[in-house]
């Protein structure tokens, strides 16, 4: 049963359920009933302190406040740069996303498409910020099989001639694969 500070009656006598309890009822989204009861409460606690219902909130802090950058000036950054679109159009950072929309941030070589779900203000943790989107990014591409960095042990003196050939061998197989056309 809510308590009486999570609902209210109308003019009729009805009871009306506050707009914070509105996914939490019966009819509650599939994803908030297999939540982890502390996600589901910290989804809760940004949700409350987030815009009103029909609100907004700014680009540059949604995308941090949910992980997608490390810094909000970063967030703003890649704004001005024009590395975040929304539903297809660069933004500046102050521009208002309202649920549903589609927001690309191109970050540290790779692009996130994200649908937002819900609109937060404050900086969550990853369980809570996935929660709050939608993720339709491709695929992050393979990492390239490597050849072994050349590194050795503190404190083993100076490398021999034979470690230094190895060394040298090392090198040359990295600037082969390097090149283009290299295998």
């Amino acid at each position: 049963m809510a308590s009486e500070r999570d609902e209210h009656r109308d003019g009729t006598g009805t009871r009306v359920r506050g707009p914070e309890d509105a996914e939490s009822g019966p009819r509650g989204g599939a994803a908030e009933g297999t939540l982890d009861p502390k996600v589901a409460a910290a989804v809760a606690a940004a949700e409350a302190a987030g815009p009103s219902a029909g609100g907004t909130v700014r680009v540059d802090s949604w995308i941090w406040a949910v992980r997608l950058v490390k810094t909000r000036s970063v967030g703003a950054t890649a704004c001005r740069g024009g590395h975040v679109k929304v539903n297809g159009e660069r933004v500046k950072p102050a521009y208002s996303l309202r649920v549903g929309d589609e927001v690309r941030v191109r970050h540290e070589g790779r692009e996130r498409v994200v649908v937002v779900k819900r609109l937060i203000r404050k900086r969550v943790g990853p369980p809570v910020a996935t929660q709050c989107y939608v993720d339709n990014s491709p695929p992050p591409p393979p990492r390239e099989a490597v050849a072994p960095v050349a590194l050795r042990d503190r404190g083993t003196g100076r490398p021999t001639k034979r470690d230094r050939r190895e060394l040298e061998r090392l090198r040359a197989l990295n600037s082969l694969k390097d090149r283009p056309g290299g295998h």
